[in-house]
């Protein structure tokens, strides 16, 4: 394996079994990292994963949990650091958007439970349990992987939106609390065309068409777009970046500086 950006680190990334996540963990190992390959469900996936990252020369563990219950997030996080000794980089990268909600009006207790936990408190806990112990060394970073809904909005599945907001206010807070030793930022991340998305009821029914057609560079994101604004934001060239969301969408929604 040829040295990279992150050679000698170790990258934590949520959600690596599959879709986004699993693209990021081999990218951060193709520039040199050991890699800790987390997955919920995804088992078949997370070893998939782990054996890529290994049949490229470089090291990976798998840690299964829940990210939304602290017991969880606690136990990986030990195996984390007993397995590499450090953890520089954490990726949030597991986020629940309801996948299955059609409408706002489909109003569900549980759906809405489940996104506020998965995305609030699951976010949450990783940056907390993860970012204590990231203090130990100069250097860290956490990039949460955000959502441009929070420019937009979404009338789909509102609690989505508000747990996306929510995230940059961890991000600002912790950036703040865990400074100057570690670095939080969030990517503020376009419609990414992965399996989930693809199956989306809205985005088979006339979503994408009207996505497409109000975004300026003219094609929808695929996972490996948004590889490059994370490892940045990960990486040693943006640091003198901390508590900020970096929008990444084609031109979809532009707000002011």
């Amino acid at each position: 394996m040829t040295a990279g950006r992150f050679q000698g680190k170790t990258v934590f990334v949520t959600g690596s079994g599959r879709g986004f996540g699993a693209v990021l963990a081999r990218a951060f190992a193709s520039e040199g990292a050991d890699v800790v390959v987390h997955y919920n469900r995804s088992a078949a996936g997370a070893e998939e994963t782990a054996a890529a990252i290994r049949n490229g020369g470089g090291r990976a563990l798998t840690v299964n949990g829940d990210i939304a219950r602290l017991d969880d997030v606690r136990r990986m996080t030990e195996a984390a650091f007993a397995e590499f000794g450090h953890v520089d980089v954490l990726v949030n990268n597991v986020g629940d958007m309801a996948i299955d909600q059609k409408s706002w009006r489909e109003f569900d207790e549980k759906v809405v439970t489940h996104t506020l936990d998965v995305d609030v408190k699951g976010t949450m806990y990783m940056i907390h349990e993860v970012g204590q112990k990231m203090m130990a060394r100069p250097g860290g970073t956490i990039v949460n992987i955000g959502s441009q809904v929070v420019i937009a909005g979404s009338p789909r599945a509102p609690q989505y939106a508000a747990a996306k907001y929510a995230v940059i206010g961890l991000t600002k807070s912790y950036a703040r609390a865990l400074a100057p030793n570690v670095r939080v930022n969030t990517l503020g991340a376009a419609f990414m065309e992965t399996e989930a998305l693809k199956n989306r009821h809205d985005w088979k029914s006339g979503r994408r068409e009207e996505v497409l057609r109000q975004t300026p560079l003219a094609r929808i994101a695929q996972p490996v777009d948004m590889v490059g604004p994370t490892l940045f934001l990960a990486s040693e060239e943006s640091a003198f970046i901390t508590g900020q969301f970096l929008l990444c969408n084609g031109g979809l929604a532009m707000v002011g500086a």
